[in-house]
């Protein structure tokens, strides 16, 4: 769990060796898994936020050695040079953010104001989330038996259906008692998943703990105000389960990312539930006006395409988002 100053500084003077705390560990982890400029500056800002009141605990080195009044001693000075270094620091890194976190946000409302489809992946760490972001959109990123192996925030452009464009996000993977300092740090990268129209949320059901995992996640969810989002839910690994069938009042599929099959699966899955999230249409379309034909299999999910020859029009039916006038 979470050490409080006083516990640090105590195990430390008593056990003269570092002490670490879960959240100092996730923290470690994540300076390992960081690739990008804005993994590395988040990490950096989270882990400074988090030392900087833990900063007297810290070896005797900075401990108060001076006493009494109008005396400062040598490890009082430090403590303070300390402190001032890391308060600059964490200045310089947020204005570093604000600058990516500007871009991401530039991007993110020139895909509002196109209307675009979005998908984010969300789930606890180790779910698999990049294996299915990969396959979904035939990616090759790091993907791995790992803690935390996805920290940069990746967003690609997928179709489904013969030509519907949608966005598909890849998203730092959630942990129980999350600590605020990580919400705060990757708070752009939160973004992404607060955004979306869906999350499909992947769930590690070969993991004994599943349940519990699947429940955290859905808290953390709801403490980021995603609640409304819908959701429809990966049951993955299904090639490592045993036991009985996981099962959700969601919609749902139990699939493995390896099986061709499953994909297809999935893919139906992220159909269906798109069908709910947009408003039905219908619309005749003459067979000369190609131009609108390839606008609407972009910008529209279509469910049905028909030619009519006594016409020469295309009788269309499908699904689009209320928004966007056609």
């Amino acid at each position: 769990d979470e050490l409080t100053t006083a516990q640090s500084k105590t195990l430390n003077g008593n056990l003269n060796v570092k002490i670490i705390d879960r959240t100092q560990l996730i923290l470690e982890i994540f300076a390992l898994r960081a690739r990008s400029k804005e993994g590395k500056l988040q990490v950096e800002l989270a882990q400074l936020d988090y030392l900087m009141p833990r900063l007297q605990g810290h070896g005797r080195s900075l401990s108060r050695l001076g006493g009494g009044i109008g005396t400062r001693g040598p490890g009082e000075t430090k403590l303070e040079m300390d402190r001032r270094h890391i308060r600059t620091r964490m200045n310089e890194v947020k204005h570093q953010l604000e600058t990516v976190v500007e871009h991401r946000e530039r991007y993110r409302n020139k895909r509002e104001q196109n209307h675009v489809f979005q998908v984010a992946l969300v789930g606890y760490t180790n779910a698999g989330k990049s294996s299915w972001f990969n396959a979904l959109a035939k990616e090759s990123t790091y993907e791995k038996k790992l803690l935390f192996a996805t920290l940069d925030p990746k967003t690609r452009q997928i179709q489904i259906n013969d030509g519907f464009n949608l966005i598909i996000s890849d998203t730092v993977g959630f942990i129980q008692k999350l600590p605020t300092t990580l919400i705060a740090a990757f708070k752009s990268t939160l973004e992404e998943a607060k955004n979306a129209d869906l999350l499909l949320h992947v769930v590690d059901s070969s993991h004994p703990e599943y349940r519990a995992q699947y429940d955290t996640v859905n808290q953390i969810v709801n403490d980021l105000d995603m609640g409304q989002i819908p959701q429809a839910i990966i049951f993955n690994k299904k090639d490592l389960h045993d036991g009985s069938l996981p099962a959700t009042n969601k919609p749902h599929v139990f699939v493995s990312s390896k099986d061709e099959k499953d994909i297809e699966k999935v893919k139906s899955l992220l159909f269906n539930q798109i069908k709910q999230v947009l408003t039905y249409y219908e619309e005749s379309v003459p067979s000369a006006n190609a131009d609108r034909l390839y606008f609407l299999k972009q910008h529209t999910l279509i469910s049905e395409l028909v030619f009519d020859e006594v016409n020469a029009n295309y009788q269309v039916k499908g699904y689009k988002k209320n928004r966007r006038k056609l």
